[in-house]
């Protein structure tokens, strides 16, 4: 939670952004100087998605627009779009793009770039980054909903293009939440799936076709229809500022915001690792790295775009509230909506919450939430400081998290993404507020658990404070009867 801190001390550099209060220093942007990086974009993946498409033209047959109206017209819900997806064999633009290197001059550069590595890139560090992941995985996964992408819908930018795919409905915006889990497990599964030719390689050159089929599609509508996008007041769709806030969300939020904000604090080495694992990641789906080539520089970066970029709109109030519908008593966690919002607002405080349009939940909940924080403070703090139990844990989550997300019917049953483009963008489709999703179950398994956690901890300060007040006590009148005696 966000707790002002009375001791410190203002200077003319400081600022308060939405609870956060940070120092400016030479590394943070003004908005002039971030302006450009609002125009800028990856040219070199989007000519060789423009190439790719030539040589395998994308399907003409797509997935319902997934805004509410017209899900609720085909009937289609999250987890049939998976189905279906099975029944016509999809393009995969990391195979194309493996395949056809050598034909094509431009892909063949796309090709070399991103089997380069940076000299910058170590490997052992960036398996140390995979472990810092896991070792928080809770926490992460709290953090990544509720502040990286809940909050991160307080970006007016951002949420003009998010709106515009219709991918953030009640009814599917479960799914896609998961597909971008899946990207971050892949990426993290072990050292060799983010190494050239492993899975979370081949999900990164994925996503980063995706992000250029975005541009390419609202680019197009635009130029028919200006009134649909203005590229003037909002930027191109999907420039380097929204990719270098995209690895900053998954990155330094989690470690300067996110985790503090749940009694999680990360060992200097930890940070230094995690950033330089998004920092490759970056590199992988065309985002500029030099923001992060420090860990200064990646917190720097962040604060800079929670001064300059979060300003919610009626349309970010929608989106964010349709992520609280879609997760609503929904496995695997069974959180009442209650218990979400009073999540989201103990991660991103009263201020942002209340532009979010985010209800406020009784004293009940904000308990809850508090069990939360010392259920994980406790398992974190408790196996990191056991080499062994950090080990066993690390290894545990990466098959649990994996299982549940990807594997499960709860999940993506089975059947991994590969980032196909399904949420396309059409004049008709913008995100409305919709309603939660169907077929909600009524199981409080993670209110349970936060309760008992909270039980547990009250009773375990009592015991400690009774304790206390009892030697305190014998102290004092073996202290007297000493005094008595002489």
């Amino acid at each position: 939670m966000a707790w002002p801190n009375p001791f410190y001390r203002r200077t003319e550099n400081t600022r308060t952004c939405w609870g956060y209060t940070f120092e400016l220093t030479p590394d943070h942007l003004t908005p002039e100087e971030a302006h450009p990086l609002k125009h800028s974009y990856d040219f070199l993946g989007e000519e060789c998605l423009e190439i790719l498409n030539q040589v395998s033209p994308p399907p003409r047959s797509a997935l319902p627009r997934n805004n509410s109206q017209a899900s609720q017209r085909s009937g289609t819900s999250g987890s049939e779009e998976g189905k279906n997806s099975e029944k016509e064999p999809q393009r995969d633009l990391y195979i194309l793009l493996r395949d056809n290197a050598s034909q094509n001059p431009k892909l063949d550069k796309l090709w070399k770039e991103v089997n380069t590595i940076p000299e910058w890139v170590d490997w052992e560090q960036i398996s140390r980054g995979q472990d810092v992941f896991y070792r928080y995985g809770g926490a992460a996964f709290t953090g990544l909903a509720y502040q990286s992408l809940l909050g991160g819908m307080g970006a007016a930018r951002v949420v003009e293009t998010l709106a515009r795919t219709g991918g953030f409905s009640p009814k599917v915006a479960r799914r896609r939440l998961f597909e971008t889990t899946q990207h971050i497990l892949q990426c993290t599964r072990s050292l060799d799936s983010i190494k050239p030719g492993g899975e979370g390689f081949a999900s990164s050159i994925r996503v980063r076709f995706l992000h250029a089929a975005v541009r390419q599609r609202i680019l197009r509508l635009a130029a028919q229809r200006p009134d649909y996008y203005s590229v003037e007041k909002w930027g191109v769709p999907i420039n380097d500022l929204d990719s270098i806030a995209t690895i900053g969300t998954f990155s330094a939020t989690l470690i300067w915001l996110s985790f503090p904000r749940q009694g999680i604090f990360l060992r200097e080495q930890e940070i230094v690792d995690y950033i330089a694992l998004w920092r490759y990641i970056g590199y992988l789906v065309g985002c500029p790295t030099g923001y992060f080539e420090t860990p200064q520089k990646a917190k720097a970066i962040m604060e800079t775009l929670l001064m300059n970029e979060i300003e919610p709109t009626e349309t970010s109030k929608i989106l964010a509230n349709n992520i609280i519908k879609s997760l609503e008593d929904q496995p695997p966690a069974y959180a009442s909506a209650d218990m979400l919002v009073a999540s989201a607002r103990w991660l991103n405080g009263s201020e942002l919450s209340d532009r979010l349009g985010l209800p406020r939940p009784n004293l009940y909940y904000w308990l809850l939430v508090a069990g939360q924080c010392i259920f994980f403070m406790t398992i974190c703090y408790t196996y990191r400081s056991v080499h062994y139990l950090d080990v066993r844990k690390i290894s545990a989550l990466r098959k649990i998290f994996y299982a549940i997300i990807v594997e499960s019917k709860y999940g993506l049953e089975g059947t991994e993404t590969l980032f196909d483009f399904k949420y396309i963008p059409e004049y008709s489709t913008i995100t409305e507020m919709g309603e939660s999703a169907q077929d909600a179950a009524r199981y409080k398994g993670i209110e349970r658990r936060n309760l008992k956690a909270l039980v547990i901890a009250l009773g375990t300060v009592g015991v400690m404070s009774w304790c206390s007040l009892k030697m305190a006590t014998g102290l004092f009148r073996a202290v007297l009867a000493v005094s008595a005696r002489t």
